[in-house]
């Protein structure tokens, strides 16, 4: 049956329920914002204010109201799809911290990588033999051990009786390539596909043209003149931004008065619950009082305070009781938050970045927290070569971070152990936990999201009792010792520098 409308004087209504697209291949993407913002002052269709548009007439728009007045809701009407090729995975990180865009890129689960970049500051200095010889040790180190971890993972993970050769030979593939990862540096290039609304680009761009790193100015300054051939005005403005530059640069000063910038290496790597809401139960049925009641939020939480203990889990079960593996929870979880203090694998962390929905806070790459050695390695007969490559990655990033102390980073590798403190809410764990967990997942970020789920099951064991895994999850210890030989091996010492 159609839908019904009338007119304010009783008599139906001609109007009629239309929904379509303003597609991109037609109208260019800051026609196509003009034409939503109009929509708030004129009762015209979307068709037809579109048709009166002209790029010009929307550069003037945008001019007057995005721009002078500040309406930037307006630019997120504008969408741009980017091809970035060719970037160093370091710089990638600065890409992917922006929250309001989408990303795609080259996997190391899937692909074989062969390149890597050189900073031009390092290529005009003494260090650049030192830099590119360790890359292509790495690469070289890679490579060899591609062969002898396929047999193992062939050994542990047998073909199933309904598999083809096909399939087998691509799951196998995925797990040995897993493995070698590893010895990756953050150096490594590689490709991403990038979806973003113009106000997000902006903030993006402004971003990478603040960061430290020279990569990451140029890639912003190249986005930026790549943005503006679609959306010339709505990027117009998006330059390096003092607030960002000067305040990295105060708050690294204070830091390190403080002492507070040598890595603490303690032969750990894992999740540390740092901070909870001790009366989280009580916030997310007063939560849900609120929303589904009358009553202020104060009357909400007293009442949810005078409640039993069991009382308040008797509604937390109605609340996230029913949910099934591929529900999303009600928001009412998200009033209640955890943060946690994470060391775990560069590339466990380079996977885990990608839930911008959680607050991180990541420290930059270092040497000095030891590094992971995968079980599949040690028993392909390779790990004494193994640790050799990373101790010379290690060695020379400590040489070359004294002059060039951003750049050196491009050097550490997948292995070595990286710090993030994250602060996400019970209803982004319920996100985060069980895709991080599958079976299907890198073995890496499965043990730091099982950890994660330790944690905080620890504290709030009735909250956390309907993540849907899928499966019998494993402990993370258990895990753990199926997967590696050690999660920090310390660090190689060598002698300090003496010159360049």
């Amino acid at each position: 049956m159609h839908p019904q409308f009338a007119s304010i004087d009783g008599t139906p209504s001609l109007r009629q329920r239309d929904i379509y697209l303003l597609s991109p291949r037609l109208l260019p993407p800051e026609v196509i914002a003009v034409a939503f913002a109009k929509t708030s002052r004129s009762p015209k269709p979307f068709r037809e204010i579109a048709s009166e548009l002209t790029e010009e007439s929307s550069s003037e728009f945008h001019e007057k109201w995005v721009l002078g007045y500040g309406h930037g809701s307006v630019a997120e009407h504008a969408v741009l799809h980017l091809a970035l090729e060719n970037l160093s995975r370091l710089a990638i990180e600065c890409l992917e911290s922006n929250r309001l865009c989408s990303y795609t890129e080259k996997s190391t689960r899937y692909q074989i990588f062969d390149s890597f970049y050189i900073p031009p500051a390092i290529a005009a200095s003494s260090d650049a033999k030192l830099y590119a010889d360790t890359c292509r040790h790495l690469f070289e180190t890679y490579n060899a051990s591609l062969e002898p971890v396929r047999r193992v993972i062939e050994e542990w993970y047998t073909r199933r009786p309904e598999e083809t050769d096909r399939a087998y030979a691509a799951r196998v593939r995925s797990r040995y390539v897993d493995v070698c990862r590893f010895l990756l540096p953050c150096a490594t290039l590689a490709n991403v596909g990038m979806t973003a609304n113009a106000r997000a680009l902006e903030h993006a761009i402004t971003k990478m043209l603040s960061h430290p790193l020279e990569e990451v100015r140029a890639i912003g300054a190249e986005v930026k003149e790549v943005a503006r051939t679609e959306v010339p005005t709505l990027v117009k403005y998006a330059d390096p931004n003092p607030y960002l530059v000067e305040t990295a640069a105060a708050l690294e000063g204070v830091a390190r008065e403080a002492g507070a910038t040598e890595p603490a290496w303690d032969g750990t790597a894992g999740v540390r619950l740092e901070h909870y809401d001790r009366d989280a139960e009580t916030r997310i049925v007063a939560a849900s009082f609120y929303r589904h009641g009358r009553a202020s939020y104060a009357e909400a939480r007293a009442q949810a305070a005078a409640m039993t203990p069991g009382e308040r889990l008797a509604v937390i079960e109605q609340a996230i009781g029913r949910l099934k593996r591929h529900d999303t929870p009600i928001r009412e979880l998200e009033h209640t938050t955890y943060t946690l203090d994470i060391v775990c694998d560069q590339g466990a962390y380079f996977d885990l970045k990608r839930h911008r929905m959680m607050t991180q806070s990541p420290q930059p790459p270092t040497v000095e927290l030891g590094y992971a050695v995968p079980r599949a390695i040690d028993e392909a007969g390779f790990g004494q070569r193994y640790r050799d490559a990373i101790d010379r990655a290690t060695d020379a990033y400590r040489q070359i971070a004294p002059h060039f102390p951003h750049e050196a980073a491009y050097l550490v590798t997948n292995a070595h152990n990286r710090r993030f403190l994250a602060t996400l809410n019970l209803r982004e764990l319920y996100s985060v936990v069980p895709l991080r967990a599958r079976e299907s997942g890198h073995f890496s970020y499965r043990r730091v999201a099982l950890l994660m789920f330790e944690a905080v099951r620890a504290v709030h064991p009735s909250l956390v009792a309907h993540i849907r895994f899928g499966y019998s999850q494993p402990a993370a210890a258990d895990l753990e010792a199926r997967h590696f030989s050690e999660v920090a091996a310390r660090p190689a010492r060598v002698p300090a520098p003496t010159g360049r």
